[in-house]
């Protein structure tokens, strides 16, 4: 099937990519791809595309990949650049998912359908960076996709069309990133085919409920001991695959990749952090509020391994509590 609507498209990593291939699968015709400049990655730091411009090239669509977007800013020669390429091509509407760069007021106004995003969270709960992420942190049960009308405001646009998916207790940020990702290439291509037809109508974001999903930073990734297993089981599986939660033992740096609570468990006269036991079932640590037993290990250089072949390297330092490096006991 093929559309005669012409959608220009911004975006950067796999989320993204996972939009602009339903939206090849679906026929649309794509004059124009932004996405972000070559990064370093990998052992060698060798410039790397991102995965929206691999699937770009792989299907022979212009690329286009401008530093910056202000007209007046640093990157100026850039954006203008951008701006002809766009002239030139005339897209009825510009989709945006995940591209990481703020677009100005140019951009929005330059389709006559405007931009539209796809945010993978419930809008108004958690606009921002990091929706995946901060949901499963918060624990809540269920998440979705927003294709949004972008105006000038942080994911602060209409609404076009929402769907909700439950978010399973099991549920690590890359799993759910990718249901997401799915999801939101095929709500996607609903939304264009029900605008293109004229059924799609805008709803503003409700006033209540907001909250905002600020950027993962790396000192987030060491693990407080002192809060309950619950918190700490879920951030374990929203660092899950980026950064990673951390914590010490000894002089060692671990990373946790698979935690469970133990229900109803408080040891009152054990420290947080204290380490009760280690088995080949797991490694037993008592938090601020709960028993929490570590089913999955990494060291540093080391691979992700299931506890009971992680100690048959490793040589548990006995009496030493976990993000310190202080002797219990």
């Amino acid at each position: 099937m093929s559309h005669r609507l012409r959608v220009a498209f911004a975006g950067t990593p796999t989320f993204a990519a996972r939009s602009l291939e339903a939206l090849l699968r679906a026929g649309f015709e794509i004059p124009l791809v932004l996405t972000q400049p070559d990064r370093p990655a990998g052992r060698g730091m060798k410039l790397q595309p991102s995965e929206v411009k691999q699937v770009a090239l792989a299907h022979g669509l212009t690329v286009a990949q401008p530093a910056g977007l202000r007209l007046d800013g640093r990157h100026a020669e850039a954006a203008a650049a951008t701006r002809n390429l766009l002239e030139q091509v005339r897209p009825d509407v510009m989709v945006v998912a995940a591209y990481g760069l703020i677009l100005p007021p140019w951009v929005l106004r330059a389709p006559p359908w405007g931009c539209i995003n796809v945010h993978a969270s419930l809008l108004p709960r958690w606009r921002g960076a990091a929706p995946i992420h901060r949901a499963i942190e918060a624990g809540d049960t269920e998440t979705g996709v927003t294709i949004m009308q972008m105006d000038e405001g942080l994911d602060t646009g209409d609404m076009l069309l929402v769907e909700r998916m439950p978010i399973l207790s099991s549920d690590t940020t890359g799993r759910l990133h990718d249901r997401l990702a799915d999801l939101g290439g095929r709500l996607l291509v609903e939304a264009l085919e029900m605008r293109a037809c004229g059924g799609l109508s805008a709803t503003p974001q409700p006033a209540e409920g907001i909250t905002y999903a600020h950027k993962i930073d790396k000192s987030e990734a060491m693990i407080d001991w002192s809060r309950p297993a619950v918190e700490i089981e879920r951030r374990i599986r929203a660092w899950d695959p980026f950064p990673g939660a951390v914590t010490t033992c000894g002089p060692d740096l671990l990373k946790v990749w698979s935690a469970q609570c133990e229900a109803g468990s408080t040891i009152e006269s054990a420290a947080p952090g204290t380490v009760l036991s280690v088995g080949r079932e797991g490694v037993r640590v008592q938090t601020g509020d709960g028993v929490l037993w570590l089913t999955q290990l990494q060291r540093a250089g080391g691979k992700r391994l299931p506890v009971a072949e992680f100690l048959a390297g490793y040589e548990w330092p006995l009496g030493v509590s976990l993000g310190s490096q202080k002797v219990v006991g």
